[in-house]
Parts: structure tokens; sequence; C-alpha cells
């Protein structure tokens, strides 16, 4: 449950744990909600049962008993709102995912006393695990999932936590504002157009030819996105800077993954194939840049320049002409 499954107007009586400026929440005495469950429920009927009855018999040891029994549930109320106050809950997003897939995020929970707090839980849907248990001065970690609909930052800014601990007779809870957001690119399409080769790329490629693909082809400036497997760290021990060596193997077509030379009925199909080129680019082990109106990302090559790209198409809004990656930060 990411969020209060009340309406909206009775949602925003309810106190939220206010996330402080390190990005951690930390639950206070009002911000603790508390129920009894079903088995409190069916517990205080047997309690009223045995109530009645010690009454009608004058039964002083059934009353005993039963008195005996709720005082344990009183206990037991006591220990499940205890064992959620005080805690710290931090959430980071995880990472990027693509549209259609499952963003997750993590929550922490902290203990900052000397109490372990048993019997912790975060509802959801897909969780890593159903309970956890965070000893005094520590910290767990629970994983959840959240259905990535739609390309963009999918933000989590509201997390429910709860506990039944030690009876399993009440449910306490709290409400924990969030402020993480995880990157979800674009859903790829199956097939894609082949994307324009940049100017002098056949030169390139019958060269690779003659020479094969583990021939020396020389050095060149480091480029943005370039492996560090690939740097020449002795050129760099002499103070020549950072200069890569290139391969034939390394060397693949230069293409342009251009906005304006694809056709789609709509923007958000035109993104998913561009987002296929880039794909289909990155596995060639191409040199390949990204044009989109009012944005240009420069040829390179490697995992780093493809997250960097396909960023730019996560965030790129085709009703604007800005740059959305100056618009996030």
């Amino acid at each position: 449950m990411w969020r209060s499954s009340s309406p909206k107007a009775l949602s925003s009586l309810f106190r939220r744990v206010p996330r402080g400026l390190n990005g951690v929440a930390r639950v206070g005495r009002r911000q603790v909600y508390i129920l009894p469950t079903r088995s409190g429920l069916s517990f205080a009927a047997v309690l009223l049962v045995m109530l009645l009855g010690s009454l009608n018999f004058q039964n002083n040891l059934g009353l005993l008993f039963t008195f005996f029994l709720a005082s344990v549930g009183l206990v037991a109320m006591h220990h499940t709102w205890f064992n959620l106050l005080g805690i710290s809950i931090r959430v980071r997003g995880g990472p990027p995912v693509f549209a259609g897939g499952e963003a997750s995020f993590d929550v922490v929970i902290g203990s900052d006393g000397q109490r372990t707090r048993f019997d912790i839980r975060v509802p959801a849907r897909r969780v890593s695990q159903q309970s956890i248990a965070v000893p005094g001065g520590d910290q767990r970690t629970i994983r959840v999932g959240l259905p990535a609909a739609r390309r963009g930052l999918q933000a989590l800014d509201e997390l429910t936590v709860e506990t039944r601990y030690p009876l399993h007779l009440f449910r306490a809870w709290c409400y924990a504002e969030t402020d993480a957001t995880t990157l979800v690119y674009p859903k790829p399409a199956e097939q894609a157009p082949e994307p324009d080769r940049a100017a002098g790329d056949n030169q390139r490629c019958a060269l690779q030819g003659r020479l094969g693909t583990d021939d020396y082809l020389g050095p060149r400036a480091y480029r943005n996105g370039d492996s560090p497997r690939q740097i020449d760290w002795k050129a760099f021990a002499r103070e020549r800077g950072l200069v890569v060596k290139q391969f034939g193997g390394e060397e693949g077509e230069d293409v342009w993954i251009d906005w304006s030379k694809v056709t789609a009925p709509d923007a958000e199909a035109r993104i998913s194939l561009l987002t296929r080129q880039l794909l289909d680019a990155g596995e060639a082990r191409a040199r390949f840049g990204l044009r989109l109106p009012g944005i240009e990302e420069g040829l390179g090559r490697g995992r780093a320049h493809l997250q960097r790209c396909l960023a730019r198409l996560a965030l790129y809004d085709h009703a604007q002409a800005n740059d959305p990656l100056d618009r996030a930060s």
C-alpha cells in the first residue's frame, strides 16, 4: 500500500511523518495510529463473554482470569505503539528501469535507541521481506517495487510503515513523507529503422576490414563515455593526459539517432523508436549521438554514454524545446 486507501478528504486528516533536511523521517508520538486487528476484536469478544459469564455465575476465579487477560491486551497495545515510536525512515530510489517494468525503492528502517524493533512491515504489492527486526542502534532495508507505467521520474512521495508486534492483537502504522525517485527509461520498440551514419564512416569501416578485429589503429583523445579499460594508463603516467587506445575490433559505425529522421504517429511512439535505435547502437559498439529538438548529445560509446542518452529521452518534454536534464537538476 503506497498511499492511504481512504478518500482524499479523509486522507488529508491523517498526520504525516515529516521528512527532515537529511531526507530522514522520524516517527513522533502524535504520528502513530493504532487499531485492533481481527484477532484483537475476536480476543475482545471472548473477554466480553468471559466477563458476562463470570458475573452471571458469580465466579471470582473467572473474573480474575478475565481481568488478567484484559491487562495482557492493554500491555500488548502499549508495546505495539511503542515498537513504532522513534524509528527513522529513509527511502532511496533504485536503478533506472524501462517503462513496463518495476521501479524499485529501498526503505531503510533505523532504530537509534537500544531496543530492537520487531515485526516492522512495509505493506506493498511487491516487497523483498514480509517483516524485519531492526536491532538497537542499527538499520535494515526493505526493497519495495512499484509498477513503472510511464517514462520519466517515478516518485514515491508517501509510504506506510506498520507493526503488529507482539501478539498481533493491534496494528500500529504511520504515513511517512519521502522524496525518492527512480528514473524510468522509455519502453523500446520491437524494431526500428536504421539510423543515419556520420560522415566519413564508410572509410573507417573499410580500414577495419583490412586491419582485422585486433589491429591497433592508434591513439586518440579521451571522450566522455569511453571505457576505463581502453585508456592508455602508461601515457597518463607520463603526464600526456587521457589517451584512448583504438583497435580495429573496437571501432564500429558512427551513427546519429535523430528525432527528425524518424516517422511515427505520435511523439511517444517516436521516442520508443529512438530508444530501440540507441539500444541497437550500444549493442553494436558503435559511436553514436542523439539529436532532439533543442538538445544534442555528442558522439560517444560505452554504457555511461548510453545511459546518458536514455536519460535524455526519459526526461524529454516534446511539448517544449528546453533541456529536461537542466530542468530536473
